[in-house]
């Protein structure tokens, strides 16, 4: 049996004379976390379909626990959110939720409590016509967790979301991580994604470009650290000029340099003693390790 959750080998989609998904292989483990990221038209949303079995590739192979995309035993333990997800109007949240759990072979009573995990149990009652976009949102991951799915995909979970419901989505998204689901979602918002995934895959024209835990990524993109050091008043001239230079703003010397070179930085800026209030270092974010990414990818197509 396979230890993998979901494997992708060598898979490529063409549509007339563009490779949508070209070649990408990857495999999750149970319990990951993973951002799947990349520009509009990088391919995202027809990997997801090619895995969810409403597109057939045309090269390379998908196993989701040891089983292909689209039959039945892969249907049983994979969930999806699309971003835009639609429910009928007319029906009440809580008629949602058991309409989905009736085709999911499950009792609603078991899915209902669903609603209270993504804060809906107070607008159960209310038409979904009268939900906003961030409830429809919310009532969609409910559904999509319906039944304990072993591999859920979200496309955008958090879009239309206000920032305590975003805090929510994630909480849970932990959560079901915690239980062994593998959670593999697509998200234009980088900076939120940052603390909340193990693992952070990278598309561009179709191809996967990246793959890796983002301290790994930062390593490979080779991108500088930003040191800011705070000065007691009157020092920040004596500050820059003992560490070679930097910008200077008010109280602050500010400089670039690489990892390799953090901890002799670190040495140096502690051995002014007195004269250094405080330090703040700045990794490069997830938003300057896409670039690099994105970048480096379009030069060599």
């Amino acid at each position: 049996m396979t230890s993998n959750c979901l494997s992708v080998q060598g898979v490529s989609k063409r549509f007339s004379a563009q490779k949508a998904v070209d070649d990408v292989s990857f495999s999750l483990e149970p319990g990951e976390r993973v951002a799947l990221l990349g520009h509009n038209g990088a391919g995202k949303t027809t990997l997801f379909k090619i895995v969810l079995g409403f597109l057939r590739s045309d090269e390379g192979a998908i196993s989701i626990l040891g089983s292909g995309p689209g039959s039945a035993p892969a249907r049983n333990v994979t969930a999806y959110l699309p971003e835009a997800v639609a429910f009928p109007p007319s029906l009440t949240g809580r008629e949602v939720l058991s309409f989905y759990a009736r085709l999911k072979g499950q009792r609603p009573a078991q899915a209902l409590p669903l609603l209270d995990k993504v804060g809906l149990s107070d607008a159960s009652g209310r038409r979904v016509g009268t939900y906003s976009k961030g409830m429809r949102q919310r009532l969609g991951l409910a559904q999509a967790l319906i039944g304990k799915p072993r591999l859920v995909l979200l496309d955008e979970p958090t879009t239309g979301l206000d920032p305590i419901s975003r805090q929510t989505v994630y909480e849970l998204i932990g959560e079901i991580a915690d239980q062994g689901a593998t959670v593999l979602l697509s998200s234009h918002a980088l900076t939120e994604l940052e603390a909340r995934t193990d693992r952070i895959l990278i598309m561009s024209k179709g191809r996967l470009v990246a793959d890796d835990a983002l301290s790994k990524l930062r390593e490979q993109a080779g991108l500088p650290i930003r040191m800011k050091i705070w000065t007691k008043p009157g020092a920040v001239q004596e500050v820059a000029a003992q560490l070679g230079g930097g910008r200077m703003n008010g109280r602050s010397v500010e400089f670039d340099c690489g990892l390799d070179d953090k901890i002799k930085a670190l040495t140096t800026i502690s051995a002014l003693g007195s004269l250094v209030e405080d330090i703040d270092v700045h990794a490069p974010s997830l938003d300057d390790v896409y670039r690099h990414f994105s970048k480096n990818a379009q030069k060599e197509t």
